[in-house]
């Protein structure tokens, strides 16, 4: 199978790519080839028309939350209201969103999924600082016009498949909290370096196997590159492989996609984290 993981911007170019780590799973071995810098939504575009089977886990919220889209009056389905957020076009989306949180009372002007509650991410919401808003935009209307099949948002049966993505999880998995990058060179230090090179050697490891179900498989020379990149692009790219990785062999399983309310309990030490909760928030 076909594998890759995405490091998604919202704003691609050569400075700052879509950093995409492309593999084959075969037998439980997670084999990552390469990292490919895909540097216009262009570049992204193609990359999602090409044939399959494969299955992608993209980091960048694929919804918004359920208390949102109904305070707006949007369609509940996650197609109706994709199709109303493309249709306005990202200023209006993203005036909407301004005019919004400025009619709510503080405390409540950001609203968060599930996922987001389980996995301590941000609002899919912001626009600022880590522009997640942004994010969202561009990837999920790019998304919904290609026509893959968008687990579990929008189904289609087609062989192209995109999950959620969250490498966060996989990195405190290996190393806790500790930060392990920054795009600030200021605060591009040794430390952060040092954390790097221990998830990449936690990686090349058999306990990987043991987290996820696959034995993650990096050249020497690519180990190398993953830990020198001081924003971890890259990284974070081959840490959404893994969890694509793992969702693939959990097909039988609905990929490993909890279907009800319930069975959320413990999901924050899962290594898998889907938008498809934003019907089911409680």
């Amino acid at each position: 199978m076909k594998i890759y993981g995405l490091d998604f911007t919202s704003a691609p170019s050569r400075k700052k790519p879509i950093t995409c780590a492309a593999g084959d799973l075969q037998e439980g071995r997670l084999h990552v080839e390469d990292c490919l810098e895909l540097t216009s939504f262009e570049d992204f575009e193609a990359l999602l028309g090409m044939d399959g089977p494969w299955l992608a886990a993209l980091d960048f919220p694929f919804g918004q939350p359920h208390k949102l889209i109904s305070n707006l009056g949007w369609p509940e389905m996650w197609e109706g209201y994709m199709r109303v957020v493309a249709s306005i076009g990202k200023r209006e989306f993203e005036e909407t969103l301004r005019c919004y949180r400025e009619s709510r009372p503080a405390g409540d002007k950001q609203h968060l999924r599930a996922t987001d509650v389980l996995a301590g991410a941000c609002s899919p919401m912001m626009l600022h600082r880590v522009p997640v808003g942004k994010m969202f935009f561009e990837g999920a209307t790019r998304l919904l016009k290609v026509g893959v099949s968008i687990l579990p948002c929008c189904p289609t049966g087609d062989s192209r498949i995109a999950v959620e993505g969250y490498p966060a999880l996989v990195a405190r998995r290996l190393i806790g909290r500790r930060s392990y990058k920054s795009d600030e060179r200021a605060k591009q230090t040794q430390e952060k370096e040092v954390a790097r090179r221990e998830i990449v050697r936690w990686l090349r490891s058999s306990a990987i196997e043991g987290c996820y179900g696959v034995r993650v498989e990096l050249p020497e020379e690519m180990a190398e590159v993953l830990v020198e990149d001081q924003m971890a692009d890259k990284l974070d790219a081959v840490l959404c492989a893994v969890q694509a990785g793992w969702a693939y062999l959990q097909q039988d399983k609905g990929y490993g996609i909890p279907v009800e309310c319930e069975s959320m309990e413990g999901w924050i030490v899962d290594p898998f984290i889907l938008a498809g909760f934003l019907t089911l928030t409680c």
